[in-house]
């Protein structure tokens, strides 16, 4: 049995994969080094690659640590919520809530950027991409069931179409320096799925 697979060097390993996810979260790749990661989680420097064999390998561990933490949060908030029929404006809470993820009032416009700064810079980190494609049938397949549990079921491509609208609002918000990105995404969802 190495140091790695015992109960202490899994709460280490976990420590620096939450460090790594919340430096990922506050400064995007650039804020995830070594060093900075190793500091973030009160451990020495040199277990950072005791644990990960690679900077890309730590990288990865915590965009996989961030999403699937992200996914289990949008699974709750679905999970808590009874199969019936929504008004238009609760679906499309949880709709941004999925895609943006929760509202952070003053802050909502900072975090959306680093969310989509990291979602882009994911195109240059050719090992990310079988990630992120995995992270991403099953963000898609949780935006089903919210529709399907709200009463309005949608197939592959409405949901695709979907992302690309909330995608492109924010993304022209964020151009435009609107410091509400979500708000013109709830606007482009509302107008796009009002019957």
């Amino acid at each position: 049995m190495t140091a790695a697979s015992t109960p202490k060097g899994e709460r280490r390993r976990q420590s620096l994969l939450a460090a790594a996810a919340a430096l990922l979260v506050e400064g995007g790749f650039d804020a995830v080094r070594h060093r900075a990661v190793a500091e973030r989680a009160g451990l020495p420097l040199a277990s950072t690659t005791y644990y990960f064999d690679s900077l890309d390998e730590l990288m990865t561990a915590a965009v996989e640590h961030h999403a699937r933490a992200e996914l289990v949060r949008g699974r709750e908030l679905l999970e808590a919520l009874p199969a019936e029929r929504r008004d238009l404006d609760s679906v499309i809470d949880l709709v941004l809530d999925q895609l943006l993820g929760p509202p952070a009032a003053e802050r909502d416009a900072e975090l959306v950027l680093l969310r989509y700064e990291r979602l882009v810079a994911t195109f240059r980190r050719p090992y990310l991409r079988p990630l992120m494609r995995t992270l991403g049938a099953e963000l898609r397949a949780l935006l089903a069931e919210v529709f399907a549990r709200s009463g309005t079921p949608v197939d592959a491509r409405r949901i695709e179409q979907l992302i690309a609208l909330v995608d492109g609002a924010v993304v022209n918000a964020l151009i435009e320096v609107n410091p509400d990105p979500r708000a013109d995404a709830r606007r482009m969802l509302r107008e796009y799925l009002q019957p």
